[in-house]
């Protein structure tokens, strides 16, 4: 790594790291706990994913997703039993890299993967929108207004300008870091009263101690924490395995998905056994490291250290940030996270893609992004399927012996069954058929008993029916069409049917 390439990972670690945290002790808000559990989240969870994780450039840390799942938890039970249920957490998402199933998350369709990012995209936005709030005289919250909202939005009008402009001029330092520091310093030396870091509550704190969470080891306390960490376990690894698809598309680079869920795994187990609140991948920040062109996993671990050095002596200077610089600096995060590429594909693609770009997103912000992805994946299988299964085909034709012969075209599999039923007439046909399935692959268990199914319904209409080109295991597995296949080894398929018999 060159002199430079230090330099752009240890600046865009500090303006990473500063972006980080407003979102942690917001996020610890959320989770009704104390701001210090979600900075030493982001300290210990960027850092063990940084340096032992499979995706360099790739920022982790205390995750609104996972905040909202907590705070029923800790309303309920209380902080410790959170601590618990990380640490479990933790230990399902090593399982998950252990049985190294994270090559599973290249199936999600590429229209998923859209929704994904365009829906994190807009919950980052409205996310901000939270810090235009102040508390009124009754103690609750209200929106700002007057004198107050405007200098917040001019300043953050000019932490975006700064941000868009100033790679104009000159690169030789984030953007992002110098629309911080102008703004802040602007603010101070210029009494400009405004929301500041401080605000969200003090991050002043010494290092994170070693601490058993303080629950009963009993099942009972098993049943409480169990269905949470499960939860968070798949809400974590889907946002982190999903952001790391969405950087190698970016940097056309390929990262490692059980290394990464491993590492990530053993982050929270050792976040909650430091009195941290978990956490995973997080877009906003991986966005602005590799906007930067931090690529390396310096970036990473300069971003936990630098927080933790706000923590341990410059808490004092970080809490005088204006909020609205760090909101401007998010703002222009989900502007350039949103794949605004995606609106040129309406009338481009397939209504059936677009509809599931749009669900997944709106599922996104409306609920999780577990249940988003998890609904975008079923809902494209379904399309697949219905899809493929009205492809199925026959051409018909008489042999010179006068036998009326199917050529079968397209996949036999449970959705194509009615088509491929409808494409036969026993009681019309002569008293001997063929059905050639060279052209045809049989897929799975439902296909085959379509066929056996077929094969009863020509032997009660009194007539022969003959199976041509099907793979050695469909004919291992057929029940009452065995007898009627006509083998030929030279020229059937090598193919294997997805049935559960084979196992």
């Amino acid at each position: 790594m060159s002199i430079n390439d230090i330099k752009t990972n240890l600046l865009s670690g500090l303006t990473v790291a500063l972006a980080m945290v407003p979102e942690a002790i917001a996020f610890a808000l959320i989770a009704h706990v104390s701001p210090l559990t979600g900075l030493y989240a982001a300290v210990i969870v960027s850092f063990i994913t940084s340096a032992f994780g499979g995706r360099p450039g790739m920022i982790s840390g205390a995750a609104g997703a996972l905040a909202v799942v907590m705070v029923a938890l800790v309303v309920q039970h209380g902080a410790e039993y959170l601590f618990a249920t990380v640490v479990l957490m933790g230990i399902l998402q090593m399982l998950f890299a252990v049985a190294k199933l994270g090559k599973y998350i290249r199936m999600v369709p590429h229209p998923v993967m859209l929704g994904f990012v365009n829906g994190l995209a807009i919950v980052i936005f409205i996310a901000q929108f939270h810090h235009l709030k102040t508390v009124g005289a009754d103690g609750n919250e209200v929106w700002m207004s007057g004198l107050p909202l405007y200098v917040m939005a001019g300043l953050i009008a000019l932490t975006v300008s700064i941000i868009y402009w100033l790679p104009k001029l000159t690169k030789a330092i984030p953007s992002a870091l110098a629309a911080i520091a102008v703004v802040t310093v602007g603010a101070a030396v210029l009494g400009i009263s405004t929301k500041t870091v401080g605000d969200l509550g003090s991050i002043a704190g010494g290092l994170p101690a070693f601490h058993l969470p303080q629950v009963p080891i009993t099942f009972e306390t098993l049943k409480i924490i169990f269905p949470y960490a499960l939860i968070l376990a798949v809400i974590g690894l889907t946002e982190t395995l999903l952001t790391l698809n969405l950087i190698d598309e970016m940097t056309d680079t390929r990262g490692e998905p059980n290394r990464e869920s491993l590492a990530q795994g053993s982050a929270n187990v050792v976040t909650g056994l430091f009195g941290g609140m978990g956490g995973c991948a997080m877009i906003g920040q991986s966005m602005i490291n590799v906007g930067n062109g931090a690529l390396h996993r310096l970036s990473g671990i300069a971003t936990s250290l630098f927080l933790l050095s706000f923590i341990l002596f410059a808490s004092r200077w970080i809490e005088m940030i204006p909020l609205a610089a760090l909101v401007g600096v998010m703002f222009v995060v989900a502007e350039k996270t949103f794949e605004w590429g995606s609106f040129r594909l309406f009338g481009k693609v397939p209504k059936p893609d677009i509809v599931v770009g749009l669900l997944v997103a709106a599922v996104t912000v409306a609920a999780n992004l577990a249940i988003a992805v998890l609904t975008g994946v079923i809902v494209s299988a379904l399309v697949f399927a219905w899809e493929h299964a009205k492809q199925i085909k026959a051409e018909s034709h008489l042999n010179e012996q006068g036998w009326k012969v199917y050529e079968l075209k397209g996949s036999l599999f449970f959705a194509s069954i009615a088509a491929f039923n409808a494409l036969f007439t026993p009681k019309q046909d002569p008293d001997h058929v063929i059905i050639d399935f060279r052209h045809a692959k049989v897929v799975d268990h439902s296909a085959l008993a379509a066929i056996d199914a077929l094969a009863e319904r020509y032997s009660s209409a009194g007539k022969r029916l003959y199976l041509k080109h099907l793979s050695p295991d469909c004919q291992e597995l057929l029940d009452k069409a065995k007898g009627m296949v006509e083998v030929n080894l030279l020229e059937d398929p090598k193919y294997h049917v997805a049935d559960d018999k084979l196992a």
